[in-house]
């Protein structure tokens, strides 16, 4: 980890390590606080979104599945932001607004401006809210009728597995005059910290799979050609062990509505045949939850799988982590531990995602 150094005002008094990323942490909580102190509806929207999401997996959940609602892959077999077309970049901070609301059920927002003509995206405790969102941190476009208004800033890069969201009070001194057509304004660079109240800053996007897995074993899972979902979803789970797989990546790999028919067990499902691999997969069930806990995998999330290769527990294991399945124990399998039937799963039937 970085450190740097603060000098202490005596003379001829040793320099002393400080953790970076603690500075940074104390200076954004006392411009937290100062932003506060001024205006108190950009700590109430704060305070709020925080009470209904507390960790932000709900709000990284809509982000997730917003991009892969753009990637569209079981339709195009997309998997990266790049393979959009522009009028589909330009389309995603709308779903994002509409699926942020969806999710936390915030009112509509009232119609603003000299003249009543910009309608606010969202009412959150009586205080009117834009949304906006952007793709490349610092490149919200702001209209001048939200001049003096709340807006809910919101940054997400698949590429970096990262995003952020803030609230701003958007005002004219803290603002690039724009150039565009519709005269639309940029929060200047120097204020993208001291004047946000971050809810979150570079918090952990759930990842997207296929994009950040080396080229030649992507190929390896996208074949090419008709009627090759099957194939492809037992290989992604073959060759990405141990790792959370998000929907997404299962419908690019199945390219079909019914994607999670290839994951159930069946003849020539990805269960079925991958458990005579001994490999299982889990999903976003209590149960499976559980099993991957105790035996020290990966443990899926909300639309999440992961799968891993396990074998019945020997001598050699001593003291591994293990979990008991139809009556004996299993650990995860080395790669010197021979191949074996894996046990099946407990039926999960009825049960929403976690």
């Amino acid at each position: 980890m970085r450190k740097a150094v603060l000098q202490l005002p005596s003379k001829g008094e040793k320099l002393l390590p400080f953790d970076e990323d603690a500075i940074t942490q104390a200076a954004t909580r006392i411009a937290h606080k100062e932003l506060d102190e001024q205006d108190l509806d950009v700590k109430k929207v704060a305070d709020y979104i925080y009470s209904l999401d507390p960790d932000g997996n709900r709000f990284a959940a809509v982000l997730r599945d917003t991009i892969d609602q753009l990637l569209n892959g079981e339709a195009t077999g997309r998997y990266a932001w790049k393979q959009l077309f522009k009028t589909e970049k330009t389309h995603a901070g709308t779903l994002v607004e509409i699926n942020l609301q969806r999710e936390f059920k915030f009112a509509d927002g009232g119609d603003v401006g000299d003249h009543g003509q910009h309608p606010m995206d969202y009412r959150i405790l009586g205080i009117d809210v834009d949304c906006k969102f952007s793709q490349d941190f610092g490149g919200w476009m702001i209209p001048p009728e939200a001049m003096g208004h709340l807006c809910l800033l919101v940054w997400a890069d698949d590429y970096q597995s990262h995003w952020s969201a803030g609230i701003f009070r958007v005002r004219k001194d803290w603002l690039n005059v724009g150039s565009n057509r519709d005269k639309k304004l940029t929060l200047k660079a120097e204020h993208r910290e001291d004047k946000v109240h971050w809810l979150w800053r570079n918090a952990p996007l759930p990842e997207n799979v296929l994009l950040h897995l080396p080229e030649a074993t992507r190929n390896q899972i996208l074949i090419e050609g008709p009627r090759k979902g099957q194939r492809r979803v037992i290989e992604l789970f073959r060759r990405v062990q141990n790792r959370r797989i998000g929907r997404g990546s299962v419908r690019t790999a199945a390219q079909q509505l019914d994607y999670m028919a290839r994951l159930r067990e069946g003849a020539g499902r990805a269960r079925t045949v991958l458990r005579e691999e001994g490999i299982v997969i889990v999903g976003p069930y209590s149960k499976h939850q559980e099993i991957a806990r105790q035996i020290g995998a990966e443990v899926p999330q909300r639309g999440e799988f992961v799968s891993f290769r396990v074998t019945e527990a020997m001598p050699h294991h001593g003291d591994y982590p293990h979990v008991e399945l139809e009556g004996r124990r299993w650990v995860l399998a080395g790669d010197a531990d021979p191949v074996m039937t894996a046990p099946r799963l407990p039926r999960v039937t009825g049960e929403e995602e976690s």
